[in-house]
């Protein structure tokens, strides 16, 4: 299985790190001119950096906007007004209790995790139903269905990227673009890894250890029970993204290591 997207151009949001990071880099190897966002114009020009660092003749160009804001997702529409590909991967989270999220914070998380990827499919999508061809992508999370009591805001925002995917995939039938969702579990992404690290330094174990005792503490349902890592959870999208999945659409689909416990 070979898998080619030359003469693709992929928009990957919140690329600079993580899974956002290694999504652009399995999407460069496959042959796509991608684009870098992030906040900052140093964090985007470190992610390309690293791209062309690991992958040989990579086509990267970068657009530095906060997303979490409508302005910003103007502003890189702006610069890139075209693409084959979205994915929309920006996100924060962060364990608080429901008693101590005031309105303020829940307003930014929708703004950063919903309304991002709202924009810039609403921009996007169009222009792939013109051309016949198209592939949008929305980052979920296992915590969309399993809802954690410590993060109700975050998961609150990982189930409203279904339904905005799964209503956007009937929106676009018979287009010849697709739009799904994919979502991670427990992952050892850059923000889990400084978790972990201090904790793993104390106890003198390597952060792949860490993480695997933190997922059966936390998720004892996982049947790896470990933590995924970045390219695990970019190999399941960059696979969506391409015209080998052109009969996938309006899925959820998990690389959550089976913490979700069921058979649908």
């Amino acid at each position: 299985m070979k898998i080619d997207l030359t003469d693709k151009t992929a928009i990957v949001t919140g690329s600079t790190a993580g899974i956002g990071l290694a999504i652009a880099c399995g999407l460069a190897a496959s042959g796509a001119t991608v684009v870098v966002n992030g906040r900052t114009s140093d964090a985007v020009d470190r992610a390309m950096g690293a791209i062309t660092a690991d992958v040989a003749g990579a086509r990267v160009r970068g657009v530095a906007a906060d997303l979490g804001t409508a302005a910003g997702c103007a502003s890189l529409v702006a610069a890139e007004p075209s693409a084959d590909i979205l994915v929309n991967n920006l996100g924060i989270y962060g364990p608080k209790d429901f008693f101590e999220i005031d309105d303020t914070e829940w307003a930014r998380f929708y703004e950063v995790n919903v309304m991002s990827g709202v924009r810039l499919s609403r921009a996007y999508l169009p222009g792939m139903a013109d051309k016949g061809w198209g592939r949008v992508v929305f980052l979920s999370s296992e915590s969309g269905l399993n809802i954690p009591a410590d993060m109700i805001h975050y998961g609150f925002t990982k189930t409203a990227n279904l339904s905005v995917s799964r209503g956007l995939a009937k929106r676009m039938a018979g287009t010849g673009v697709t739009v799904n969702a994919v979502l991670p579990g427990p992952t050892l992404s850059d923000g889990v890894t400084e978790m972990l690290k201090p904790g793993a330094d104390k106890a003198g174990k390597s952060i792949e250890e860490a993480g695997a005792a933190f997922v059966r503490a936390k998720r004892p349902s996982s049947i790896i029970q470990r933590a995924a890592t970045p390219k695990e959870v970019a190999n399941m999208v960059v696979y969506v993204c391409s015209t080998l999945a052109s009969a996938t659409t309006g899925a959820a689909l998990r690389v959550d290591g089976g913490v979700v416990d069921t058979i649908a």
